[in-house]
This record gives C-alpha cells, sequence and structure tokens, in this order.
C-alpha cells in the first residue's frame, strides 16, 4: 500500500466525518450518496474494506505521522 500524506488523509478524514454528520442527522439522496463517496474514498486511501477497518488505519497512520513529527521537534535546538 502507498502511505498517503498526513494532510490528504486529514482531508478525507474531515469529508468523511462532515458527510456522515449530514447524513445521522438528515438523511437525504445527496448525503448517502457523499457518504459513500468519501467512505470510498477513506477505504481506497488506507487499503481497507471497510469503513471500520478504514477508520483504524487512519488512526494508526495518523499516530506514525506524530511519532515522526515528534522526533524531528525534539531534535530542534531554538536560536537565542
Amino acid at each position: 500500500m502507498i502511505l498517503p500524506a498526513e494532510k490528504e488523509l486529514r482531508e478525507v478524514l474531515a469529508r468523511f466525518a462532515q458527510a456522515r454528520i449530514e447524513h445521522d442527522v438528515r438523511p437525504t439522496g445527496y448525503t448517502s450518496r457523499a457518504l459513500e463517496d468519501a467512505t470510498y474514498t477513506l477505504c481506497v486511501m488506507t487499503g481497507a474494506r471497510t469503513a471500520e477497518q478504514a477508520l483504524l488505519t487512519a488512526d494508526t497512520l495518523l499516530a506514525k505521522y506524530a511519532d515522526r513529527a515528534g522526533v524531528s521537534r525534539e531534535d530542534e535546538t531554538l536560536a537565542a
């Protein structure tokens, strides 16, 4: 699996969350299609078959990105 960039992964997660909320609050044909599209994109991006698996994989990837960012920040020194 090709790892998605953190920014794109966060964008897709936000789109999925927004579509899920809109569909849960006021389900219509439009919200259903938007949720299906966001779910499909998230699944493809994470290499998962279900939304649940995709969300778990996304959480794991975001934790890895955070770990990587934490290491580089600790290595930085402040200029006087």
